[in-house]
């Protein structure tokens, strides 16, 4: 029985760990992605129910989310507006899709390429790119913004940040 002790001590161990992953995954049932969205309009984002299809974070927090919908009909969701550019870059249907982002300001669903951009917001992911209904001198358009993340022209970027906040 001793040279068994380990072995079933180890094997009881493995057993928990793997109940363990498999009962959080059961309790998370994270959605990274619908399908069916033929109409392409944004969808309801549930707070700590979606996952953030670039970094795969939690999305906790609506201020700087959007969504992607591709020509199929499935809807990305992101909880900075920087990481559907950089998400988007490389894929085939980039410019076909259909992007809604939620504005600072009035707290609704615009279109990307309708909406101002901020350089200076504290957003999840550190990018600084909040999306505003109403445009002022401060703010920047979409390609604008889209060139400067593309760049890494981000808070993220050091020398930016000491440009844009003086820090």
């Amino acid at each position: 029985m001793k040279k068994f002790t380990p072995f079933l001590v180890i094997l009881f161990i493995v057993f928990g760990i793997v109940a363990l992953f498999l009962s959080l995954g059961e309790k998370q049932n994270m959605i990274a992605v619908k399908e069916d969205n033929f109409k392409k309009l944004p969808l309801e984002i549930k707070i700590g129910k979606y996952q953030d299809s670039d970094c795969g974070m939690v999305i906790e927090d609506l201020k700087y989310a959007s969504e992607v919908i591709t020509p199929s009909g499935k809807t990305h969701f992101f909880h900075d507006h920087g990481g559907f550019v950089h998400w988007l870059k490389d894929k085939k249907f980039k410019d076909d899709a259909v992007i809604w982002v939620m504005t600072v300001d009035t707290k609704r669903w615009i279109k990307a390429q309708d909406a101002h951009y901020s350089i200076n917001d504290k957003t999840p992911m550190g990018y600084g790119f909040g999306a505003y209904e109403k445009d002022d001198d401060s703010k920047i358009d979409y390609e604008t913004m889209k060139l400067r993340m593309l760049r890494g022209e981000t808070l993220n970027n050091p020398k930016i940040r000491k440009q844009i906040l003086g820090e």
